[in-house]
């Protein structure tokens, strides 16, 4: 029945993350935190970096990685298989529809009136783990006391070398874990 579950909630997920890796994430974290309660959020949060750190899409690692947590390897290949088939399926019969009806002015329009919803999609993403990161809570509870001053800071650092230098995010997110590592260390909270 697990496997039957898994397959169900990351076909959902591949089926629903229009607009990329970031734009997943919301749904994502609704059907493995929320609904299903496979992970906590801290967990997610977790989760979402060891999927941004390791080659390959974001959903794609991350059902993976709750594959192998839940059920094993077999879990693993189930969730990984439920993610990709309906992009597979999806991507198969678009190109087929798109080489048919690409001069079309509708075909146009649909694919503009997509990316404002895309652009929401991600932004939300980006507010719910930013909001974990420098409060370590999710939007509707975040309150000023648990503002997180080192994580700020680290935050801070971080997109200034993304905007201004051409240093590449994977030095970026390794630098950070180990400034947050020796902070934490020094600080005696490891």
């Amino acid at each position: 029945m697990i496997y039957l579950e898994l397959f169900w909630a990351f076909f959902q997920i591949g089926l629903l993350s229009f607009g990329g890796g970031y734009a997943a994430v919301p749904l994502i974290q609704s059907r493995i935190v929320e609904t299903n309660h496979w992970l906590e959020m801290s967990q997610f949060a977790d989760l979402i970096t060891i999927a941004e750190m390791t080659p390959g899409p974001i959903a794609v690692n991350s059902a993976t990685f709750v594959g192998q947590q839940i059920a094993g390897l077999p879990g693993a290949i189930i969730c990984t298989f439920g993610c990709v088939l309906p992009s597979f399926v999806i991507v198969l019969a678009l190109s087929w529809l798109y080489m048919k009806y690409r001069s079309l002015k509708t075909m146009q329009g649909i694919l503009e009136g997509l990316r404002p919803a895309v652009v929401a999609m991600i932004a939300s993403a980006g507010l719910s783990l930013l909001a974990l990161a420098l409060f370590n809570s999710s939007l509707p509870q975040v309150q000023a006391a648990d503002f997180r001053t080192v994580e700020a800071v680290i935050f801070c650092v971080c997109l200034v070398l993304l905007r201004k230098t051409k240093i590449g995010a994977i030095p970026v997110i390794f630098g950070s874990g180990i400034v947050g590592t020796i902070i934490y260390a020094f600080m005696g909270v490891v």
